[in-house]
């Protein structure tokens, strides 16, 4: 499964890390305040489905999606589009993203960021808010409960917002537990790769309304995004449907259904 080879290999990287945390802990700590992720959501949410457009480069199973991608003119075109939120690959060796992609693309737009990244331990959250990101991504699959609770309180202590991403049932009690405020639903199977949109539309209802729910992947078009929609969905997570558009600003607009 590739999850699994992808969160091997941050753990590796992880466990050779020899910067102490409290340090870290303190940096992050002294920043300012974040743009405010899941504000922008719940306030987007009140008048039409929220995107949150994602810039990356590549993927494990695609490929390239955007042969010399400029993330700051990409941005750029996604809040034209009416993007509420970016999510930007920070993973530099499976998706060719990287840190300064994202530093980039907070800095030429208002957009709130979040990391989406394959956070494995401590450091990452930290590096996360101290890289600029606005928000952090869990992934519930990759993460023990132990870790997603301590990374989770971690986040919340310095200042970021957290995105739990969840595949079934299981995995969404698992993030309420730990008091996610930003639950995602990614619609792939995580070892055939094959998206099953009712489970999506299944597990919303099983999320508090004072939750934020989000849809992750396999959003193509306005029909999927209505369907989300009717479900009860405040936003779609969408990556490689508007990065590989001719016309981003009008992919991302018409995601937006109310």
């Amino acid at each position: 499964m590739y999850l699994d080879k992808i969160v091997q290999s941050h753990r590796e990287v992880a466990s050779r890390d020899q910067r102490n945390l409290d340090d870290l802990a303190g940096q992050a700590s002294a920043l300012s305040s974040t743009r405010g992720f899941r504000a922008r959501l719940v306030q987007g949410s009140r008048e039409s489905l929220c995107v949150i457009a994602e810039i990356k480069r590549k993927s494990p199973s695609k490929g390239v999606l955007r042969a010399n991608l400029d993330a700051a003119h990409i941005a750029s075109l996604y809040e034209q589009g009416g993007a509420s939120c970016l999510s930007v690959l920070t993973d530099e060796h499976f998706f060719g993203g990287s840190v300064e992609d994202l530093q980039i693309a907070r800095a030429s737009t208002s957009l709130p960021v979040i990391r989406k990244d394959f956070t494995v331990s401590e450091f990452d959250v930290l590096d996360a808010r101290l890289m600029g990101a606005d928000c952090v991504l869990l992934i519930a699959a990759a993460l023990t409960d132990d870790e997603l609770s301590r990374f989770h309180d971690l986040a919340v202590q310095i200042g970021l917002e957290v995105l739990v991403e969840t595949h079934d049932e299981h995995e969404l009690e698992r993030a309420l537990n730990v008091g996610a405020t930003i639950v995602g639903v990614n619609q792939r199977d995580l070892i055939t790769f094959e998206v099953d949109h009712a489970r999506a539309e299944r597990m919303a209802s099983l999320i508090p309304p004072t939750v934020v729910r989000v849809a992750e992947s396999g959003v193509r078009n306005a029909d999927d995004a209505r369907r989300l929609r009717d479900a009860g969905y405040d936003a779609v997570l969408v990556g490689e449907s508007i990065v590989t558009s001719i016309d981003p600003v009008a992919a991302v607009r018409d995601l937006k259904v109310s």
